[in-house]
């Protein structure tokens, strides 16, 4: 459990998927299906605080992001995570792992796609179209965070990316942030639901949250290029899990 937390700690630091390490875990040891789910959340959530003081030093002059950005992620958490509660969803589940190949293909091409349409860096005071693209886009992708979540963070990084924020690690540092606002208040639905084995997070938790730094220090040092290389290689690797787990 602690070895299973440790390496979904530090694939969310560096782009996010270690749902898929946690969630089938806890299903092969015997918890019912949304119980492990549930418990996946609660476990990985001290990772992603591990992740953000990792990335301390790269969130210089990024308040008005992580606020404006952080309450939508608390809402659309919210949303999602009672979604999960309260409705079953076998065809949005179908639809996730091609979602995240499309966030995986446009954070490969983002590049070019940025070149194509004459995007610039972000700039210290954003436009008004800007915040309203940024604000949209984070509300749907936290209602799937708080819902389920895996990839999620791939969504994020090609949406920043898009909007012209093109310094990795800079925009990693904000989406761990964006992460734990989203969790946090799944973690607190869940917990008042009595969706969690609390025996089993608490041992995840403790790997996740030093998983989460490893991940971010390491991310830090290896540089862009391969931090890159590791994000896009981690999203075809859910994507082809979460096939093959739906073929099952």
């Amino acid at each position: 459990m602690v070895t299973g937390g440790f390496t979904a700690g530090a694939i969310n630091s560096i782009a996010g998927g270690g749902t898929l390490i946690t969630f089938p875990l806890l299903i092969w040891i015997g918890l019912d299906p949304k119980v492990a789910n549930a418990t996946s959340t609660v476990a990985l959530w001290p990772g992603l605080f591990g992740g953000l003081f990792g990335y301390r030093n790269e969130l210089e002059n990024s308040s008005a992001l992580l606020l404006r950005l952080g309450l939508t992620s608390v809402i659309g958490g919210a949303i999602g995570a009672w979604l999960l509660i309260w409705t079953p969803s076998p065809t949005f589940a179908r639809l996730v792992p091609f979602l995240i190949l499309f966030a995986t293909i446009l954070f490969m091409a983002q590049g070019s796609i940025n070149r194509w349409l004459r995007l610039q860096p972000i700039l210290a005071e954003p436009k008004a179209l800007w915040w309203l693209g940024a604000i949209v886009f984070q509300f749907f992708s936290s209602i799937y965070g708080g819902y389920f979540g895996a990839g999620n963070g791939i969504l994020m990084l090609a949406a920043m990316g898009l909007l012209g924020l093109h310094e990795i690690h800079r925009a990693n540092g904000i989406k761990n942030f964006l992460g734990i606002c989203i969790n946090s208040i799944a973690v607190l639905s869940f917990a008042l639901t009595d969706l969690v084995d609390w025996s089993d997070a608490l041992l995840m938790a403790g790997g996740a949250l030093l998983g989460g730094y490893f991940g971010a220090s390491m991310a830090v040092r290896v540089g862009q290029v391969w931090v890159r290389r590791g994000i896009v290689a981690i999203g075809f690797v859910i994507f082809f899990v979460m096939v093959w787990r739906l073929r099952q």
